[in-house]
């Protein structure tokens, strides 16, 4: 008994960071989903593609070149950023913009293949077998709590990830709120014609809102690669799928439902790991997407839409 607590703090620290990255992720479903009510399926391709290019600045400035960490690991954040959000920028204008007055089923086949292009793309150019990223963060915060035999460790990588999330997490929710780009997400959330009318630049906010959910994905996709330390071309699937479940979790077109979302499912995948066998978590992550649908369909923090007639 004297190590249970321990390990529940461990799996703890585990399903945050990985609540984390999901969050992260949702938050570029969840922005698009509430502006223009389309899902990007693409998105988890992007996440991926912007590990990628982490590993490329990462190559290309040289681990054993002396350079100091921040200044490296900041290299690779910042050219994973810019480059992913020319790539966010490009799936809305060839995936979307030119189908966005059709039926709403076209986009979702057109974003559904934008998603295959992009993973075979990868492939191609970096192969289809694992690629091991180099140990940028070393070392762990380790604890041992009196009369167990269980230590506590938190490697400093999963640190730097519920770090650098809780700060993206603050800095989203202050840009939203009062920067003038996030006024005008929110009009266009609210009713897109009459945001139009009033002169804002939908097309403009639109992209915007494609490009900051890639680079928040590329943040993550970067930092778990860090974390894990390998890349494939399919780690884009996977994610891309446990992240839109914590995006409809937590209130799809919320982002704040986006980031508890995240979180939760983190947690929730991570504890089912631990304290049942591996093959349930993600039926435990799933069935708990179902019970919230069947007794709150809009999700956690989601709101009911009222069409006025």
């Amino acid at each position: 008994m004297s190590d249970l607590f321990p390990q529940f703090i461990q799996q703890l620290a585990n399903g945050l960071t990985l609540g984390s990255i999901y969050a992260l992720i949702a938050i570029g479903y969840t922005m698009v989903y509430g502006i223009i009510g389309m899902i990007n399926f693409a998105h988890g391709e992007i996440y991926m593609i912007g590990a990628y290019i982490g590993l490329v600045t990462i190559t290309a400035i040289g681990v054993t070149a002396g350079y100091p960490l921040p200044l490296v690991l900041g290299g690779a954040l910042l050219v994973s950023v810019a480059v992913t959000g020319l790539y966010g920028y490009a799936v809305e204008r060839v995936a979307y913009r030119p189908l966005r007055g059709g039926p709403r089923l076209v986009p979702l086949i057109s974003a559904i293949g934008m998603s295959i292009f992009l993973q075979n793309y990868i492939q191609i150019g970096h192969g289809s077998r694992d690629i091991s990223v180099p140990t940028l963060v070393s070392g762990a915060v380790e604890f041992q709590v009196s009369g167990s035999f269980f230590d506590i460790t938190i490697p400093y990588s999963r640190v730097i990830i519920f770090v650098a999330t809780f700060v993206l997490m603050v800095a989203l929710t202050l840009f939203i709120a009062y920067s003038r780009m996030g006024r005008a997400c929110r009009a266009c959330s609210e009713d897109m014609r009459m945001a139009n009318l009033l002169g804002i630049d939908t097309n403009r906010v639109i992209s915007f809102t494609f490009i900051l959910g890639a680079m928040l994905a590329a943040v993550g996709g970067v930092l778990i690669a860090l974390a894990i330390g390998k890349l494939s071309p399919f780690i884009g699937f996977i994610a891309g799928i446990k992240a839109f479940t914590a995006a409809v979790l937590g209130g799809i077109g919320s982002i704040p439902g986006a980031m508890l979302g995240g979180i939760l499912l983190g947690l929730v995948e991570t504890f089912a790991a631990a304290y049942l066998p591996a093959e349930y978590k993600d039926v435990v992550a799933f069935a708990l997407l179902i019970l919230i649908l069947l007794f709150r369909p809009t999700g956690l923090l989601g709101k009911t839409n009222v069409e006025k007639v």
